[in-house]
């Protein structure tokens, strides 16, 4: 991957081969200084992650260009030029790209740094955890500018409940990264300089469990969300008896045998 990489690129990836299996890190460059996304932007950015998915790969950590913005939302001059003919194909152009985050077999961790707002909140929803600056700015003022917001703000009120929900998409108004984490909206807030070794940690808790459980598991939290409760317990069950089909149960139980009896 160039770090030179110009704007509105869409999404980069460099793959980095380990032990372990690989890890992917993603860089989503959109418009100018906050990293805006458009249309074309995001059409590209969902084809090359769904590109980019295979057995081979543990984890992958989506950014932003820089440390000014992950994403500082959807481009306001093509938001405004939007006909009711060309408004349906530029906000599913967005929720192409978080649903391939969220079909994305391994894990997706988002590294917020910066301006996270509107559709780049709902694209960090779509991740599997959030990892945040300190000096993370969250938001989703799309009613500050005639729209609702709508598509994968839907995925909010699990991460942080209605209340919290309503307040932020009523008010439009931005938080701070210490305000996101109390409410839940970001798992992880440390000081810049710590960002990498923060996630690191997290990258390295995966790759120490079982490839096919880790995937299983994902898949398998997807399911839940949209299954009745006996669905969702029974789906649970099939995936337990099927991990038996492949060797990571007692593979991985010999391992953690092995690990306590050498201390």
């Amino acid at each position: 991957m160039n770090d030179a990489s110009p704007e509105g690129t869409g999404l980069l990836v460099r793959r980095e081969r380990r032990a372990q299996g690989d890890v992917l890190h993603l860089r989503l460059c959109g418009r100018k200084a906050l990293n805006l996304v458009g249309r074309d932007v995001m059409e590209r950015a969902a084809a090359t992650l769904a590109a980019a998915a295979g057995p081979d790969v543990r984890c992958a950590i989506l950014s932003g260009m820089d440390g000014r913005a992950f994403i500082g939302g959807a481009d306001l001059r093509e938001i405004g030029s939007l006909t009711p003919q060309t408004a349906g194909p530029f906000i599913r152009s967005i929720h192409a790209f978080c649903a391939a985050i969220r079909a994305f077999p391994a894990p997706v961790i988002g590294r917020l740094e910066g301006y996270c707002l509107g559709a780049g909140l709902e694209i960090a929803a779509a991740c599997d955890f959030r990892y945040a600056a300190s000096t993370a700015q969250l938001g989703m003022p799309e009613v500050r500018i005639g729209v609702a917001s709508v598509i994968e703000a839907v995925l909010l009120p699990q991460l942080i409940g209605w209340g919290h929900t309503r307040e932020l998409l009523l008010r439009g108004h931005i938080i701070d990264a210490a305000e996101a984490l109390r409410i839940r909206l970001v798992e992880h807030v440390c000081a810049p300089a710590e960002l990498e070794t923060a996630i690191e940690a997290a990258v390295a808790d995966v790759l120490a469990s079982a490839p096919r459980a880790v995937r299983d598991q994902k898949r398998l939290i997807a399911e839940w969300e949209r299954l009745a409760l006996t669905d969702a317990i029974e789906a649970g069950v099939a995936t337990f008896v099927a991990a038996y089909d492949g060797t990571e149960p007692p593979e991985y139980t010999s391992r953690f045998f092995a690990g306590r009896d050498g201390h």
